[in-house]
């Protein structure tokens, strides 16, 4: 009997992809050394506000070629963006020691009105991923603004708080982190939630693992580890200023996913539609398949009622910062 062959995928897992980069400080630069240092892209092309900035990266980032696999690396401005498949923007201002994510809201949307407008005149093809802060709100003003389909704008989500539970958890259990499979959801920021209900160790949900494992699983403790994951990034800041290592990570993660078409389920800020009736429009943290034509499907998320009307309130609190935009007359798309 013949094998069966399996339906061909438009581009090849593993295939490579054209990136531009807007915004080159300390996340943006670390994203394109990451991605780069993965191979995920064959050609970068890096915009800043601060040309000798970019300048400067592309330089160091062309002097570790030899050690990478090749790729073109340039500055340029956004007439050079034309022809790119995904565009990383990690512009804006930095989030200051006692700020929250949202207090950025609105010099950061002023900020992305002239990037959105900048970059539609040239390509209105290409997948935008957005990492500044705060990013859900932001991934809603980028889609709002350029009137692309919502599933080619996508935010870095909480992907990264994902991944800060993972290794806390997996330091609890004392497993590898590569094997915890649990989810931090709803804003990236203040109102997020740990969706435990959810969470697995090796496949064994967690409530089960607790039993196996010896260690103290009590309430207090998975509180305290969320706890920490929700002040990650308040700690870091306080400590060096910014964080840029595991955001950079996570991007290319993201980005590695859209080149291969890999189909991979990440916590990215994706349309939540079903998910919040009340607010269909609104972009949230949730596990949402990700390929090369960008967020493919939000998949279900069966929260247990608490956990449910957590991240509906954590919906809520991001439809209240929108709402105050929309009536500032913010959100008129570019032209």
């Amino acid at each position: 009997m013949a094998i069966e062959e399996q339906e061909a995928v438009p581009f090849a897992r593993g295939a490579k992809l054209r990136l531009g980069l807007v915004g080159s400080g300390l996340v943006g630069a670390t994203f394109a050394y990451t991605v780069l240092l993965r191979g995920v892209v064959n050609e970068v092309t890096i915009i800043d506000i601060n040309r000798d900035k970019a300048e400067g990266d592309v330089m160091d980032l062309n002097h570790a070629l030899p050690f990478m696999s090749p790729a073109l690396i340039r500055t340029g401005d956004y007439a050079d963006l034309k022809d790119v498949d995904v565009v990383v923007i990690a512009a804006g201002a930095a989030q200051k020691p006692g700020e929250t994510r949202l207090d950025l809201v609105r010099k950061n949307t002023a900020i992305f009105r002239q990037i959105i407008s900048s970059l539609m005149k040239v390509n209105r093809q290409a997948v935008l991923l957005i990492a500044t802060n705060p990013v859900d709100v932001l991934t809603f003003v980028t889609w709002r603004l350029s009137g692309l389909p919502a599933s080619r704008v996508i935010g870095s989500g909480t992907l990264l708080d994902s991944a800060r539970l993972r290794f806390l958890l997996g330091r609890h259990c004392g497993v590898d982190p590569r094997s915890v499979h649990a989810y931090i959801v709803g804003e990236h920021g203040d109102s997020e939630l740990a969706a435990w209900s959810l969470a697995t160790v090796g496949g064994i949900p967690l409530n089960q693992m607790c039993a196996a494992c010896g260690r103290n699983c009590d309430d207090e403790t998975f509180s305290r580890i969320f706890d920490e994951v929700r002040g990650a990034a308040y700690e870091i800041i306080r400590r060096k200023g910014a964080t840029y290592y595991a955001i950079a990570a996570s991007l290319t993660r993201i980005v590695e996913s859209i080149a291969g078409d890999q189909h991979s389920v990440l916590t990215v800020s994706a349309q939540v539609r079903e998910l919040v009736p009340d607010h269909p429009d609104l972009f949230l943290g949730v596990p949402a398949v990700v390929g090369r034509s960008g967020v493919e499907r939000v998949l279900p998320l069966p929260l247990n009622s608490q956990e449910q009307q957590q991240f509906e309130h954590s919906a809520g609190v991001l439809a209240q910062v929108i709402d105050s935009l929309e009536r500032e007359g913010a959100l008129q798309p570019v032209s």
